[in-house]
Parts: structure tokens; C-alpha cells; sequence
């Protein structure tokens, strides 16, 4: 192979901006000329992975395959990619340094001193030339989250500088810019970016290319200001708008010939773009016929008087996967569960809705509402998807009103409850007892057997799936005959019978009323939505 290519994507002016976007975007371009592409996401977190991290703060925990806890970009990158990453590409500053403090107590540094600098970097190169190797890429695309100018990623920054002195025609520095354009002047604003480049040289690096994003297309008299005094030509300073569509940021980056642009950079062999799919794709995205209208009803969505769908993006984006391949638009609507529990009459909005959907989460605020909102959702017949929590509250409403079990619930809320129908598996209760939590977690990708004639059945198309699990509790055994006797279907299970990973009704009964304890959204792509999806929203969309 030749010799391996990296790009570093760094962020100038402020955070939120959308690196992780820019670095998805980059690896799609690069993809569609053929190139092997990996991605690495580092976050500059203490925090060793991202499961303890707050999700009304950092957004959602994406799992990997092999069950790391990982960044939402992480998410992005394998949408985007339509590549399934290790966790090897993925890194937090605790990561880091926990694997430095090993290798240190194991005298893997041979008793001399160990450093700041240059060790920390070293060991940051070492596991991206790791991931590079274990991906065989051509390409290797790192994000390093964060700010430059910031104290917490510099030492990311380094190993950069690092591995372009040692390489400096094989690493490429791409820095994506905001330049604002405040309301009372009316003009865009390059000073900032001006700033953020002369900070990334205060550090060793020069951006090779400049992503300027803006809330309307750089006008080329920009272009060249911002060439001039950052140190670039103006056909490395590339174009990016505000779009309506994220999966748009590819295109609008080819616009500007952002692909044959890095084939210069790195001396790779310059190709031609092939994103015909990926454009077909966004036009189903953005043209689609009916518009069906889901309600998803939680928690985690407000923070002061802002929605944080970010708490739940690989949810929004599945729905937007499954309504291309249907040729629907689709309109969230995101519900706050806990005035159900005081209001009953308030359900009656939920009527107005196609679908009701109920993402993962944890705790026990809001769940009463939930309950509440499922109750109606079936009694009602409205389509009715729940994901992991959402199959377990489905179990439970299930429980009280058709089977029986007045007052069930998940020990996780009531560890005293008379019918804990949700509950740890035995196996599991002595790693409690023990702290043990991360060995009590079902992390990472599992097998499900799936049974014949069955809703879950017949959108998969086949016997026996494999999906990604982040949860801890589990439909308790002794409960499974009797809710089965009442009606209840577990249409997917472990292979060995023994943990319930599908429940539903049968179409019969209701139009869509299924729940799965693994995460489907996690295995969602632009160009292969994920099979229940889209039988949800085809459910939603008969019933409009």
C-alpha cells in the first residue's frame, strides 16, 4: 500500500460549529474517489469514555460494535462512511493518559523519566497509526475537538506538529472557521479567522485548507482576504454555508473542489467524485412526498429554553433515512413526558400525531408520563416504536393493564417493587453488590433470533440479526410466560431464549406497537436505512 495519508480537522472561532460534520463530509468525498477512508474522533475529556459523560452537556453516546462508549461524531462518521469503526478510533484525554500511567507502572518506558512532552503526544500518534493500520487506510481523518487556543487540546495539536515533522507531505491540516456577520454591521467578518490561524501557528501548524463556514457562500474578495493573511492561495479557502441538510456538506464542499483540492495536498492520485447515490439520497431527503408527523416523547430534550435533539441525533437521523427510502418527510415533534403525570386530558394531543416514538434513557423522571403516553398510544391503535427504555416501558404498561401486575415496574426505580418486571439478571446482582456497574452493562453488538410470522420478522427479512445494546436491565424471566399468556409478543430474543430482545403486538391487533432493547439506530445509514424504521414510519404514514 501506499504510504498511509492523514488529515487533522481543527476548529477555529468557537465550538459547535460542526467539525464532526466537516470531518464525515471529508471522509464521503474522499470515499466516492475511492479511497480507503477511516475516521478518529478525540475528544479532550478526563473522562476515559464518553458512557459518563451527561447527555443534556455532550450530546449522545454512540456505541461501536465492539461496545465502546463513544462521541456522537463517532455516529456521524459511520453514517457518513457507511464504514463500522473499532474503538481504537476513538480517544479521550483519560484514555490517554490512563495508557501512559500503565505502560509507566508496567516499566514499559525502561525506568527513564516520563513526560508531558513528548510522551503524551507519542502516545497519541501511536493510536492513530494504530487505527490507520487496523482500517488498512489511505486516508486517515482525525478530529480534534475543542478549540485552538484552548489549554485542554494542545497537546493534540502537538502530536499533530509531531506527525507533520516527521511526515510533512503525508499530513494535512484542515481548519474549519467561523466568520460571523453581526447584525448591526451587515458585513462578514474575517478578522476572527485571521486570529484562529495565527493561534494554530502559535503551536507549530499551519491549516492547509480553510473551511469557512458562514451563514451564506464566502464571496471571493473573502476568499482572498482570507488567504492573503493566513498564509494559503484563495482556492484552499473552500465555501461553507448554512445548508437545510447536513448530508448537503459534501456537495457544497465539491462545489469548491474540496476532493481534488487534499489529492493535492497529500500527493495523492487526483480522481474523479463519484456522489451520484449520496446526491440522490439528499434530494429524497429534501423533495419527499407526505409529510408524517411522529411525536418523540422523553426526556433529556429541554435545557433552559433550548430542545437538545442532539441527546438523541442518531434517532432524528434513522427517521430521516427510513423517509428517503419511503419518499415521505417526516416532522418531529419532541414531547416532554412529565406533564402527563399531573394532566391526563394532555395525552389527548398525542392524536395528532402518526407515530409515537419513545428513544432510550435512564432514571426515573418522567416515566410515569411515558407509561401514560404508551397506555394511549396502544389503546388508541397510533404506531408505537420504543427503543431500549421504550421496550422496557412498553413491557411494563403491558404488565399493569392486560396481564395483570398492578403496580409493575423496573427495579431500577423501585428495588422493592411486588413485580419488578424489569430487572438485572441474576447473574449480574453481585457485580452491583460489588460496584461493578460497567460489568452489569450489555455493551456492544449481540445476536437476535427472530420468530416466524412476526412484525420484526418480516421487516428484517431473515431468522437472525445482530444489533448494538447499551443498557443494563433486562425483561425479568419469571414474568415472560404470564405477559406472553396476555398477549404479549416476544418476536425476538437471544439465541439461547433467555434474554427478550423484541417485544410486539400482532399486526392484527395493532397497526405498530413494537419495542427492541437493543439500539436500531445505531446501525442506520443514508444509503441503507434500518429495516424497522421503516416499518414504523410506513405504519405512520397508513394511518395519516
Amino acid at each position: 500500500m501506499a504510504t498511509p495519508k492523514y488529515i487533522f480537522v481543527v476548529g477555529g472561532v468557537m465550538s459547535g460549529i460542526g467539525k464532526g460534520v466537516a470531518s464525515s463530509a471529508i471522509g464521503r468525498i474522499l470515499k466516492s474517489k475511492g479511497f480507503k477512508v477511516t475516521a478518529i474522533k478525540i475528544d479532550p475529556y478526563i473522562n476515559v469514555d464518553a458512557g459518563t459523560m451527561n447527555p443534556t452537556e455532550h450530546g449522545e453516546v454512540f456505541v461501536l460494535e465492539d461496545g465502546y462508549e463513544t462521541d456522537q461524531d463517532m455516529g456521524n462518521y459511520e453514517r457518513f462512511l457507511g464504514e463500522t469503526l473499532p474503538s481504537i478510533n476513538y480517544m479521550t484525554t483519560g484514555r490517554v493518559y490512563q495508557e501512559v500511567i500503565r505502560k509507566e507502572r508496567n516499566l514499559e518506558y525502561k525506568g527513564r523519566n516520563v513526560q508531558v512532552v513528548p510522551d503524551v503526544p507519542q502516545e497519541v500518534i501511536r493510536r492513530i497509526e494504530e487505527a490507520q493500520q487496523v482500517a488498512g487506510a489511505e486516508v486517515t481523518l482525525i478530529e480534534v475537538g475543542g478549540t485552538i487556543g484552548e489549554y485542554e487540546n494542545i497537546l493534540f495539536l502537538e502530536a499533530a506538529r509531531m506527525l507533520k515533522h516527521k511526515s510533512p507531505h503525508d499530513v494535512a491540516v484542515v481548519m474549519l472557521s467561523y466568520l460571523p456577520i453581526p447584525g448591526n454591521v451587515g458585513e462578514m467578518k474575517t478578522k476572527p479567522t485571521q486570529h484562529a490561524s495565527r493561534e494554530l501557528g502559535s503551536v507549530g501548524l499551519q491549516a492547509d485548507i480553510i473551511l469557512a463556514r458562514a451563514e451564506v457562500p464566502l464571496d471571493q474578495k473573502r476568499k482572498e482576504k482570507i488567504a492573503l493573511f493566513c498564509n494559503i492561495s484563495p482556492d484552499r479557502v473552500i465555501s461553507a454555508p448554512d445548508v437545510s441538510s447536513i448530508y448537503d456538506v459534501p456537495l457544497n464542499y465539491e462545489k469548491d473542489g474540496l476532493g481534488d483540492t487534499l489529492c493535492e495536498v497529500l500527493g495523492l492520485p487526483v480522481r474523479p467524485t463519484d456522489l451520484s447515490e449520496w446526491e440522490a439520497f439528499v434530494k429524497k431527503v429534501k423533495n419527499g412526498g407526505r409529510e408524517v408527523n411522529i411525536a418523540v416523547v422523553g426526556k433529556y430534550f429541554m435545557s433552559g429554553d433550548y430542545v437538545l435533539s442532539d441527546v438523541y441525533i442518531s434517532v432524528i437521523e434513522s427517521m430521516k433515512h427510513a423517509a428517503a427510502a419511503l419518499d415521505l418527510k417526516v416532522k418531529l415533534s419532541y414531547l416532554d413526558s412529565e406533564p402527563y403525570e399531573t394532566d391526563v386530558a394532555k395525552l389527548q394531543e398525542l392524536k395528532n400525531y402518526d407515530g409515537v416514538l419513545v428513544p432510550g434513557g435512564f432514571g426515573s423522571r418522567g416515566v410515569e408520563g411515558i407509561i401514560a403516553a404508551i397506555n394511549f398510544a396502544r389503546e388508541n391503535k397510533i404506531p408505537y416504536f420504543g427503543l431500549c427504555y421504550g421496550m422496557q416501558l412498553l413491557v411494563i404498561e403491558y404488565a399493569r393493564n392486560k396481564a395483570g401486575f398492578a403496580g409493575a415496574t423496573t427495579s431500577e426505580i423501585n428495588k422493592e417493587a411486588a413485580h419488578p418486571v424489569i430487572d438485572i439478571m441474576p447473574d449480574q446482582k453481585d457485580k452491583m453488590l460489588k460496584a461493578d456497574y460497567g460489568g452489569t452493562m450489555r455493551l456492544g453488538t449481540y445476536p437476535c433470533a427472530l420468530k416466524e410470522g412476526t412484525v420484526a420478522q418480516a421487516a428484517y427479512g431473515k431468522k437472525e440479526i445482530s444489533e448494538r445494546h447499551r443498557h443494563r436491565y433486562e425483561v425479568n424471566p419469571e414474568y415472560i410466560k404470564k405477559i406472553e399468556a396476555a398477549g404479549l409478543v416476544f418476536s425476538g430474543t437471544s439465541p439461547d431464549n433467555r434474554l427478550m430482545e423484541i417485544a410486539e403486538l400482532p399486526q392484527s391487533e395493532h397497526p405498530f406497537f413494537l419495542g427492541t432493547q437493543f439500539h436500531p439506530e445505531f446501525l442506520s445509514r443514508p444509503l441503507s436505512p434500518h429495516p424497522l424504521f421503516v416499518a414504523f414510519l410506513k405504519a405512520a404514514s397508513q394511518k395519516k
